[in-house]
């Protein structure tokens, strides 16, 4: 019943994790118009499953790292109580924070559960120099980081393209009809002759790069490595969480490694799927409006960052980076939408607390009337 128990509860962190980050590697895509949401998710939840798996291979430092080894006794982790309560306790975290809307990171609600759990059980024995060069110094370096890179990169990507000859165009789409279309900044009347007559235009565009390397567009080319550059994000998000999630499995010995890393890709993909647009929408619209360019520079960053870490054992929180890069973007076009990124903040400073909270009363639960 118990090892039931903790599946089930895996499972529900697992789907939580993909409602609210599976999503975020292809923020840009849908931020700057580059394609719809349907196709956004559908490729974020190809690649998170691919880089779930190739997890298996590359990834064993973290399901080693998030089982709780060094920062509670052998005998602690391998207590299915504990191993409940940080699944517990992460995942009702960020299942209200998907339900809110705010992208928070699972990587940090997992450490609040390790934190949590560990010092309900074992009180000061908990190796709290281990919790912070482990675990906290890298989610609080890694959005720092990937704002600078994504800011200094981005920079030296426009010099760049001017330096080819690209320039960037803006167009207007109507349609001929009988009808008079206005906005705040745009009126499209259509003339008796099916004329189309443009009055003003300043917001309702589409901006794209006019210009070509070697024969093919500029715009072409960029797309193809906005696409690319998501996938590669996406990929990493699932090479970095689902190692921490499937260790909680693990150290129990309720699955093997391959079914356990199977299981947790699957329902992550689900998530995603079904519950994922809410958290979408902030992190692709409301932090900052970006057009190809800007979208491809901060997917890359991320996707260098968080690949670079999870070969290498950091728990860095893809949330984090993600948010970084794009946020390092608007604050090059001063288009950056601070009221958004105070309450992101907010909810990251509330996470590991309100996970500790959670996953302390879970164990204290277990332990005592079961």
């Amino acid at each position: 019943m118990i090892l039931i128990t903790l599946i089930i509860a895996v499972l529900f962190l697992s789907y939580s994790n993909g409602a609210n980050d599976n999503f975020k590697g292809v923020a840009t895509l849908f931020g700057s118009k580059t394609t719809s949401y349907k196709k956004a998710i559908s490729w974020a939840s190809v690649t998170t499953f691919a880089g779930s798996i190739a997890a298996l291979f590359l990834a064993q430092t973290l399901v080693k790292n998030f089982s709780g080894k060094g920062l509670v006794p052998d005998e602690l982790i391998h207590n299915p109580a504990f191993a409940i309560s940080i699944a517990l306790g992460a995942a009702l975290t960020v299942f209200i924070a998907t339900k809110i809307g705010m992208p928070i990171s699972t990587t940090h609600a997992l450490v609040g559960g390790l934190f949590g759990s560990g010092v309900m059980a074992i009180g000061t024995a908990f190796n709290f120099a281990k919790l912070g060069n482990t675990f906290l110094m890298p989610l609080i370096v890694s959005p720092l980081l990937a704002a600078s890179l994504s800011l200094i990169v981005y920079l030296i990507f426009r010099k760049a393209i001017i330096a080819l000859g690209i320039t960037k165009e803006s167009c207007v789409c109507v349609t001929e009809k009988q009808t008079v279309i206005q906005t705040n900044d745009l009126s499209i009347a259509s003339s008796p002759n099916n004329q189309i007559e443009f009055v003003s235009c300043k917001k309702v565009t589409s901006e794209f790069y006019e210009g070509s390397i070697f024969g093919i567009t500029a715009q072409k080319i960029l797309d193809t490595l906005h696409f690319l550059s998501s996938g590669v994000v996406s990929f990493a998000r699932g090479l970095n969480d689902t190692p921490k999630i499937v260790g909680l499995l693990v150290v129990v010995n309720a699955f093997n490694l391959k079914t356990g890393m199977f299981l947790v890709a699957v329902v992550m993909v689900i998530g995603g799927l079904l519950n994922a647009k809410k958290v979408g929408v902030l992190m692709s619209k409301k932090i900052t409006p970006m057009n190809h360019g800007q979208g491809f520079t901060a997917n890359m960053i991320t996707g260098l960052l968080v690949t670079t870490a999870s070969i290498h054992g950091h728990p860095v929180s893809t949330t984090h980076v993600s948010v970084g890069s794009i946020f390092g973007i608007g604050t090059v076009t001063k288009k950056a939408d601070l009221k958004v990124i105070y309450k992101i903040l907010l909810s990251w400073l509330l996470t590991l607390p309100l996970a500790a909270l959670l996953s302390g009363v879970c164990y204290w639960t277990l332990s005592n009337y079961f």
